[in-house]
């Protein structure tokens, strides 16, 4: 490795990826491809931190990694391991962190080439029985008790932070480890004898604290992050507390609660206080990791936002030199709102899976045999950004705009979760500040609003320093730059002062003081 390690981010912003699709080729791209093509825009757009799927060797290309036969072996499709860390190597001299995306949770059934009766029984690495098997991912689940299992896991994490240089991982699918259910059949509401009972698996608890123990306290700018849909308590807190010694855990409502949206409710019924209540409901003290999509979104079978929003319109009307059509125009506006949003309210990092920043249109779909071993929709069009005629470069320059801003003002690592001064239900008005800045976003399908009155904390002048209205953003440019915002000396919605905004339907935009 010619370069050092950059240090750990104050504000996380995460582009998640894959390098088999990394190319718009339908073909697998390789470690060089993406160190020489991907990570320079993946600067341009202000992320500072990769997170790679797909990396532990996997025999089946369309199990997105998750199926892994070889736990120390870097993936040989995409190249060779000299080649994983030139690319871990090239992050780092750009200035990015590079996280793994660790399956510590299963390990693939296959006997000849993975773990899976690897001394002849059932109970090599495993649980014999149905204890050691999951049976809607049809793989084989670890035994934690075992110390030669713990040596091995253990050892396969220190592998891959001191051979590849990674900086950190995502542990997926944790939510399965922590409960002898995992997960299956049951949701989680909150209270706490859904967490802490016969139903947890102490045995898998216990292996993520040593995990994190031994990571944090020999690796202190280590990062670590729980793919957890229950939420569970703690599970985010230091080890010497009784956590589980995790940095973040992923918003894995938020997600949910868009394509929940977008899927059935019409935009005139969106209920603005339960999205707010979706992006603000996480544990005191314990980071959430926020997304509007990741992968799971992108896989064949549902829709990105993009294409929940504009779906076949996509393919006629991107163009600039075609009519800008309502389903273009409006889906091109929420999309613009929505991730705007979740970046600024929904948790202490952010995350991007690659190619949702710019609207990429239809899905995922890796070979297989029932799309002919076909590789066309296992890519991602990067020349789509790349045409000036087309509309897909505004959401590109929005997505870097806005990270741009959180590199400036650095509101997810502020520790201000924000502060909700509106949520208007008839007006479909939200207005919120963090860090000292203040976020308007108006949902409403037609309505813009004069003069409308909104509570701010700080007294002075304020100007507009994001607006997803703009024309840079393929908006309609109806707010103007160069208006002053003054305060006036009374309190409103809970704070201090108040000013006066116009707010156009379909419009977000943010004010930061300028005196």
């Amino acid at each position: 490795m010619r370069y050092k390690r950059p240090r750990r981010p104050r504000s996380l912003r995460i582009y998640e990826c894959h390098v088999g699709i990394a190319s718009d080729e339908p073909k697998v791209a390789s470690y060089l491809h993406f160190a020489d093509r991907v990570i320079p825009r993946i600067v341009q757009l202000g992320y500072n931190a990769i997170q790679l799927m797909a990396i532990m060797e996997h025999a089946y290309y369309a199990s997105f990694g998750y199926q892994v036969t070889s736990f120390f072996a870097a993936s040989s499709r995409y190249g060779t391991p000299e080649e994983l860390k030139y690319l871990v190597d090239t992050a780092h001299s750009q200035g990015l962190v590079v996280f793994l995306d660790v399956v510590h949770s299963h390990a693939s059934k296959n006997v000849l080439d993975g773990l899976n009766k690897f001394d002849g029984s059932n109970s090599c690495y495993f649980h014999d029985g149905g204890r050691g098997e999951h049976s809607l991912w049809d793989s084989r689940l670890f035994n934690y008790k075992s110390w030669e299992v713990m040596r091995f896991l253990l050892s396969n994490i220190r592998w891959y932070l001191e051979e590849y240089g990674f900086d950190g991982f995502r542990f997926d699918g944790v939510s399965s480890m922590l409960y002898h259910t995992h997960g299956i059949g049951h949701g989680f509401s909150g209270d706490y004898n859904e967490y802490f009972g016969l139903n947890t698996d102490t045995e898998a608890f216990n292996y993520l604290q040593l995990a994190n123990h031994l990571l944090h306290s020999v690796y202190p700018d280590v990062v670590t992050i729980a793919e957890d849909v229950s939420g569970m308590p703690g599970l985010c807190r230091p080890v010497s507390e009784g956590g589980g010694g995790f940095d973040y855990r992923l918003g894995m409502a938020i997600p949910d609660k868009w394509i929940e949206l977008l899927k059935e409710t019409p935009d005139e019924q969106w209920n603005i206080g339960n999205i707010v209540h979706t992006l603000t409901n996480r544990r005191y003290q314990e980071k959430t990791v926020a997304y509007a999509e990741s992968h799971d979104q992108a896989l064949v079978g549902d829709k990105t936002i993009a294409f929940w929003l504009m779906d076949k319109e996509m393919y006629d009307f991107m163009s600039v030199l075609s009519p800008l059509t309502g389903i273009i125009d409006r889906g091109m506006a929420l999309h613009k709102m929505i991730r705007l949003i979740t970046h600024a309210l929904g948790g202490e990092a952010y995350l991007n899976f690659i190619g949702n920043e710019f609207g990429h249109p239809e899905w995922l779909d890796f070979p297989r045999i029932g799309n002919n071993e076909s590789y066309h929709y296992a890519r991602r069009q990067f020349k789509l950004v790349d045409d000036d005629l087309l509309r897909y470069k505004f959401l590109y320059a929005f997505d870097s705009a806005m990270n741009r801003l959180e590199t400036k003002h650095g509101w997810l690592g502020s520790g201000d979760p924000g502060y909700v001064s509106c949520k208007h239900e008839d007006d479909k008005v939200i207005v919120f500040e963090r860090t000292s800045l203040i976020f308007v976003f108006n949902f409403h399908m037609s309505k813009s609003f004069t003069d409308y009155k909104i509570g701010i904390e700080a007294p002075g002048k304020y100007k507009i320093v994001l607006d997803s209205d703009a024309a840079e953003f393929g908006g309609h440019s109806r707010l103007d730059h160069s208006t002053n915002y003054f305060t006036f000396n009374e309190g409103y919605a809970g704070r201090r002062n108040h000013a006066f905004v116009y707010i156009p339907c379909r419009v977000a935009f943010v004010l930061a003081k300028s005196d």
